[in-house]
């Protein structure tokens, strides 16, 4: 009976074990095909983010060779640039130079010049102003005219005339003292010199205007030297500008000037100086 039981037992181990192999040999399988179709997974990711990382590498190259190409265009524009207002800076001297001799007269009435010439304009200038100027030097006048010839309708002043003098000298020696005497007229009409300048010159130095006359107002003795660089004077030293476009702020009506001093830069309010 026992050995009958033993046997009983024997098969019912056997035929457990025998399902638990196939049990196992079935996970194992499963395991398997699920590792290989991972593998078969991770090999497509990997892939992928190679192409990725290769299309990537390749529009960083293009995006480097763009830029390049951006900083060598750049570059040639700004060289383009340079000669360009090397040019223009180079015809603005040019027409400068052909116009150093000539004097501006501002403020002369329209039709002035058919009662008496337009000659006779300039030596009624200087005799009426300047009559000491007129003894002491002998000041040749090589042409006078108005321009621009014709009558602008649309314009309310007269237009200018302009007075080519034969020597430099003459013409910085009228001026010199015009500048002294401050107030230069024509019959008694307030009227002005100054120095004739190219278009481009004379549109850079009336963009100092509205600060000359603060200047002038605070006593700070405003000049613009050429071809619009301002000097002015402060706490009895003269200072001049470096830059050639204005550069001040206005605040409350007053004017705060930047003074240049062993390249820092300080502010000045123009209100504490005399007028």
């Amino acid at each position: 009976m026992f050995k009958e039981l033993r046997e009983d037992i024997k098969k019912d181990v056997e035929i457990i074990t025998n399902e638990l192999r196939e049990n196992i040999k079935k996970d194992v399988e499963i395991i398997t095909k699920n590792q290989l179709e991972l593998k078969n997974t991770i090999t497509e990711i990997k892939n992928s983010l190679e192409g990725i990382t290769s299309r990537l590498d390749e529009a960083e190259d293009r995006i480097s060779d763009l830029e390049d190409k951006v900083a060598e265009i750049t570059q040639t524009e700004q060289q383009k640039e340079k000669r360009i207002k090397n040019n223009e800076d180079g015809l603005r001297d040019l027409w400068d130079n052909i116009k150093r001799n000539n004097m501006r007269i501002i403020g002369i009435p329209e039709g002035e010049e058919s009662k008496q010439g337009i000659e006779n304009i300039f030596e009624v200038i200087m005799s009426e102003n300047f009559p000491n100027l007129m003894k002491e030097t002998n000041i040749q006048v090589q042409e006078v005219q108005r321009v621009p010839t014709r009558i602008n309708p649309n314009r309310s002043t007269p237009r200018h005339i302009i007075v080519k003098m034969a020597k430099l000298k003459d013409k910085e020696r009228i001026l010199k003292a015009a500048r002294e005497r401050r107030r230069v007229t024509y019959k008694g009409t307030p009227i002005r010199l100054s120095n004739d300048f190219s278009t481009e010159t004379l549109k850079a130095r009336r963009e100092w205007q509205e600060i000359l006359k603060v200047m002038e107002n605070k006593g700070l003795q405003p000049r613009l030297l050429y071809p619009a660089r301002l000097s002015f004077k402060v706490d009895g030293e003269i200072k001049k500008e470096r830059s050639k476009q204005p550069n001040y702020k206005f605040k409350n009506g007053n004017i705060y000037v930047p003074i240049n001093n062993h390249f820092k830069c300080k502010w000045i309010k123009c209100s504490n100086q005399k007028t």
